[in-house]
């Protein structure tokens, strides 16, 4: 089974690629956003690597490759197609925005958002919702490129450098307001992520019940 290809881009198709590996091409389907960043490069001769999902059932006889440019971005969208009304055609259709946007919105119970994307209906997203919230959490620091890069030093910074402070405030959004451990593990990395100045308990829960 193809798990990852890197190659050079031989044409771009409407929905893919052409990808030549070795003497070989390979049509891999990508999600609208991965196609337009490579079109924007107006070359066919670019040296790319994709993390390769490999689709082929009794439906779809004919094997389909879908590439992605991260690995989270893979485990993102088998995840996703985990819901019960979201097959791998229709999700790498619907992958419109990052995996790290359409995370954050399911765990924000985001309908508005979700609707948003290319054949996701109301009912849909709500079907999402119920079958994702609480299970993609990791994927909501998960950007691209050297964005990526840059947002993972910064969490293992604060981590470093602030642990006794996160763990108490942790420990009160647990035990005194009842919140989730892993509810209460987002709201302080998303609080020092976006307030880098914080340095007491006091100033991190400000950040945290500031923005309600």
């Amino acid at each position: 089974m193809i798990g990852y290809l890197e190659g050079i881009i031989l044409q771009f198709e409407s929905d893919g690629i052409l990808l030549l590996v070795g003497n070989v091409g390979y049509e891999v389907l990508l999600n609208p956003q991965m196609v337009e960043k490579l079109a924007s490069r107006e070359t066919t001769d670019s040296m790319i690597s994709l993390y390769i999902y490999y689709h082929q059932t009794d439906r779809q006889p004919k094997p389909v490759l879908i590439g992605f440019e991260f690995p989270e971005e893979k485990e993102f969208f088998q995840t996703f197609i985990t819901v019960d009304a979201i097959g791998p055609m229709k999700a790498v259709k619907a992958m419109t925005r990052p995996s790290s946007e359409i995370a954050r919105a399911i765990e924000k119970k985001d309908v508005s958002f979700l609707t948003g994307l290319s054949g996701v209906g109301k009912r849909t997203a709500e079907k999402i919702i119920a079958t994702l919230h609480g299970k993609v959490e990791k994927f909501m620091l998960a950007n691209q490129g050297e964005n990526h890069d840059k947002k993972e030093m910064k969490t293992e910074s604060f981590v470093l450098e602030i642990p006794d402070i996160g763990r108490q405030v942790e420990d009160v959004l647990v035990e005194q307001l009842g919140h989730s451990p892993a509810s209460a593990k987002r709201m302080v990395r998303e609080a020092l992520e976006t307030n880098d100045k914080i340095s007491t308990p006091e100033e991190l829960f400000d950040e945290i019940f500031g923005k309600d």
